[in-house]
């Protein structure tokens, strides 16, 4: 690579490295020269350049991505879930729950008004944590764990490697991959290892030569794993286990995003006596994504230091919003809705499959919002030819951790709100774009 990187001391490298950013000779995505590469060229030690590619990681100007190299960060690094913007086209990529099928907050809301919490007291309604650890207590068997309220999912993810972390230590993650953890990872300036991804979930093989890697941290969905919508077997979850135990240190994060609306079974790589870990439960699929609320249920070191991040009245999770939670998940009618609304989810989406698995396209068992279809042709060529017939899908390279990797041949459909008409009418022309 041609560049013009000065310096004799790590500051003065990534001082050098800053400038051609800011003036435009390094754009997002740019490629820095490997160490020894730039280290060879500047005639200094290896360490030196090592310590500048740390400084701008930490400044969050690049990103390192293991064997891929280190580039330059963009301001979006990575695509976003949600619906497409300033689309005229059906959107069925939004991997959204459907709105129909979110209960109504407002009979829960007469009833959270009470007395104001002031700065000083207890950051988690008692009434919300007592449920919670019943939520998650059968789950976790034996452990002694602690009970932590954040701001969604995602917040608890970027809490967790926070307070456990520094940047560019190695974080597990399933590839395919979920979007907010490709963007949380990144951000932090901690270094992505990918972990395939099958029908029965994280592979073993790739769990263990990503510890052979240094990794820190893993991050697993044990069920309808996004984009997938694979879940861990019995089987395989105890071979991830057992390869687990010899590094009880390393931490595990498992985002349960699916928990109530979840046609499978839990299963997890969280073993006995494994001293790091953490069982994060949003509600957001089932109450919706606007009430920003998780459950992290964490080894008491992790809720300790989980617990400096969320001061008293400023970074903690409105109580308003915990008791309005609560509220809705002790309701009789409200669970039934939500067990419905799983019920629902699952026959719409198999039912789906089942069509284009008549056109020979293979649709994997999944659970989950959204469908994992196969082709036989890159998916960003099926996608085209869809968007000349109206329709907007996410393809696989929008998941994939590494950027030089080929070009996907998967898309990710989300169809459960599809009328019947809209759903033959879709699988006619998918049919016609793989021809």
């Amino acid at each position: 690579m041609d560049h013009e990187i000065t310096g004799s001391t790590a500051a003065d490298i990534a001082a050098s490295v800053r400038g051609l950013r800011e003036r435009g000779a390094l754009r997002p995505g740019s490629p820095l020269p490997p160490v020894r590469e730039l280290a060879a060229t500047l005639g200094v030690n290896r360490n030196t350049a090592v310590a500048a590619y740390r400084q701008l990681a930490q400044a969050g100007l690049v990103i390192s991505r293991g064997r891929a190299g280190t580039v330059i960060a963009g301001v979006d690094a990575v695509a976003q879930e949600g619906y497409a913007a300033d689309s005229v086209l059906r959107d069925v990529g939004t991997g959204n729950p459907d709105a129909l099928l979110i209960p109504d907050p407002a009979p829960a809301l007469a009833t959270v008004a009470g007395r104001p919490v002031l700065y000083g007291e207890p950051v988690i309604d008692s009434a919300l944590e007592t449920w919670a650890r019943n939520w998650v207590a059968s789950d976790l068997g034996e452990a002694d764990f602690r009970i932590t309220i954040t701001s969604g999912a995602v917040d608890a993810v970027e809490r967790l490697l926070a307070q456990a972390l520094m940047r560019d230590d190695a974080v597990a993650l399933e590839d395919p991959c979920f979007l907010a953890s490709i963007h949380t990872v990144r951000l932090g300036g901690y270094r992505a290892v990918a972990v395939p991804v099958d029908d029965e979930g994280m592979t073993v093989d790739g769990l263990r030569n990503a510890l052979d890697d240094g990794i820190r941290a893993v991050i697993c969905t044990p069920r309808a794993q996004n984009p997938t919508g694979a879940s861990l077997s019995a089987q395989r979850a105890a071979d991830l286990r057992a390869v687990l135990a010899d590094h009880p240190y390393v931490l595990i994060i498992e985002d349960d995003h699916f928990s109530m609306l979840s046609q499978r079974p839990y299963e997890s790589l969280i073993g006995p006596g494994h001293r790091r870990y953490a069982l994060v439960r949003s509600v957001s699929k089932f109450l919706g994504p606007d009430m920003c609320l998780a459950v992290a249920a964490t080894d008491p070191e992790t809720a300790e230091r989980l617990a400096m991040r969320l001061s008293p009245g400023t970074t903690w999770v409105s109580h308003l919003l915990q008791r309005l939670a609560l509220a809705q998940v002790t309701d009789a009618d409200v669970t039934a809705r939500i067990a419905a609304a799983g019920r629902h989810y699952a026959e719409r989406n198999e039912a789906f499959a089942e069509r284009l698995r008549a056109l020979g396209l293979r649709v994997p068992p999944m659970d989950g919002l959204s469908l994992w279809v196969e082709l036989p042709q890159p998916a960003r060529l099926v996608s085209e030819r869809l968007m000349r017939r109206g329709w907007l899908v996410r393809t696989g390279d929008d998941f994939a951790l590494d950027d030089r990797a080929e070009p996907s041949r998967h898309i990710r459909l989300t169809v459960h709100d599809l009328s019947d008409d809209d759903a033959e009418t879709l699988v006619a022309d998918l049919a016609a774009a793989v021809r």
